[in-house]
């Protein structure tokens, strides 16, 4: 399963649209958070919020994610060893107010499970790389897994 999502406080009607162009050629079933976003996709589950509960679920089942460039859906990935695509919302589109997010992506391209696309032509190649990384992933183990979680936690809310 892919993972879309755009955030919950802006739509991000590029981004779904190429993801609704690539569904029917990517045989996987593919679920979008749409955001506040005019587009209405056809060819994958669309649904404008998800709790943080059912996404972190959603997150540990996917085979990849693709989403805008926002933080905390990289930390996520990261948290829970999925590999990520990003395509930064760009100011020259409309889609932001600056250009935060391509600055974002340059600073973080070339981490280990995460690759960025910044054209919509590019999506198609950097998702099958993406669905090929998430292959050659090899598990955590239940004491990484618990180190990531509380790492996780401690950097979300300053708990241990």
């Amino acid at each position: 399963m892919i993972l879309v999502t755009v955030g919950m406080q802006l739509g991000f009607d590029r981004l779904i649209r190429a993801m609704d162009q690539l569904a029917p050629t990517l045989d996987k079933e593919i679920i979008a958070q749409t955001g506040r976003g005019d587009y209405q996709p056809r060819n994958m589950t669309a649904r404008e919020k998800i709790s943080p509960s059912e996404f972190e679920g959603l997150v540990q089942k996917c085979d990849l994610i693709v989403s805008h460039a926002g933080i905390g859906t990289v930390l996520t990935a990261q948290r829970f060893s999925t590999p990520i695509v990003l395509f930064p919302r760009r100011l020259d589109h409309g889609e932001h107010r600056n250009d935060h997010q391509v600055a974002t992506v340059r600073n973080l391209e070339g981490r280990s499970g995460l690759l960025v696309a910044f054209e919509e032509e590019d999506l198609a190649r950097t998702i099958a790389l993406g669905l090929e990384m998430s292959k050659a992933q090899p598990a955590l183990s239940p004491t990484a897994k618990q180190l990531h979680e509380a790492i996780a936690r401690f950097i979300e809310g300053g708990e241990l």
